[in-house]
């Protein structure tokens, strides 16, 4: 249904429709496709112009971005999505970045133009949008407790401050880490207006954290069985909800751990089709909101037969 397929496919490329993919490395797991095919033949269903678009998946080696760019260009390919370890990397490559992808440094959305690609990011959209759907809660005016300093994380703080949330504090295991984020986000957290960030220490017990924070887990402790909690939520004043970007497996020991403190929880199912609803509207002008419902029902039908 949806072959992974490679650069070598694109010497013979043919499609005759709209092309739409994601490129990533590895790709095999990915959800997009399921998800965004499902989404265009809803919209096919009731608009004739949909009826040919279609949404592939690539596997494309880091060191391979650089001329895969300019190659799915030449292809006539629409937009693309990017995800692990694309996104930071194509920054620099596309010839527009749009402003909300600034600040973050990434992007993982691109619209074909006259001379190349315009870059969005529509990760922070899908947070936000996944923390208030699953927990009832937004970002603005929230102390929110950010766990990792890598690039998940810069997009999350950089949407934190934007909706200028009340503070945030970052756990992170290096404080080296943690510095080098903290620079690249006081720019930021100045013009959002944001209490200064502040870090928790790596050895808890957290007593300076504030109660009845926002937890984010930004990290990739989770992705494999076995890995512990990023942090110890019995050493937080209670948080009032926890939201954790992994969503395969559907419970981390972080969610886990939430669980069984009867705290508000979510795993990041939720994010990954909402950024992708709003990648879709990119393309299309379907607002991301009508075509999410079914990119969830998609996602969660895909996961069930363990693509």
């Amino acid at each position: 249904m949806n072959p992974v397929l490679t650069l070598r496919d694109l010497d013979s490329w043919s499609f005759p429709g709209t092309a739409l993919a994601v490129l990533g490395h590895p790709i095999a797991h990915s959800l997009s496709p399921p998800m965004h095919n499902a989404a265009l033949a809803t919209l096919a269903a009731g608009d004739p112009r949909f009826r040919d678009w279609r949404y592939f998946r690539f596997d494309v080696p880091p060191d391979d971005l650089p001329r895969a760019l300019p190659f799915f260009h030449d292809k006539k390919f629409s937009g693309l999505n990017l995800t692990v370890p694309h996104k930071v990397l194509a920054f620099d490559l596309v010839a527009e970045v749009g402003p909300a992808a600034r600040p973050i440094g990434a992007v993982n959305t691109l619209v074909r133009n006259a001379h190349g690609w315009s870059g969005a990011n529509t990760d922070g959209y899908g947070l936000a949008t996944a923390v208030r759907e699953t927990l009832g809660r937004g970002l603005a005016g929230a102390n929110i407790i950010l766990l990792g300093a890598g690039g998940a994380a810069r997009g999350a703080a950089v949407e934190c401050l934007q909706q200028r949330c009340a503070a945030l504090w970052i756990h992170n295991r290096t404080h080296k880490n943690f510095l080098e984020l903290w620079t690249q986000l006081a720019p930021v957290a100045q013009d959002a207006g944001v209490i200064p960030l502040q870090e928790l220490s790596p050895g808890g017990p957290f007593t300076d954290a504030p109660g009845g924070a926002l937890v984010i887990n930004a990290t990739s402790l989770g992705l494999k069985a076995g890995d512990p909690a990023p942090i110890d939520l019995e050493k937080l004043p209670r948080p009032a909800g926890v939201y954790d970007m992994i969503y395969n497996p559907p419970e981390t020991a972080l969610l886990a751990q939430a669980r069984k403190l009867k705290i508000p929880h979510a795993n990041g199912l939720s994010m990954l089709v909402h950024q992708g609803a709003k990648s879709l509207e990119i393309w299309t002008g379907t607002p991301a909101a009508e075509t999410a419902p079914v990119m969830r029902a998609a996602a969660d039908a895909a996961l069930r037969s363990g693509i």
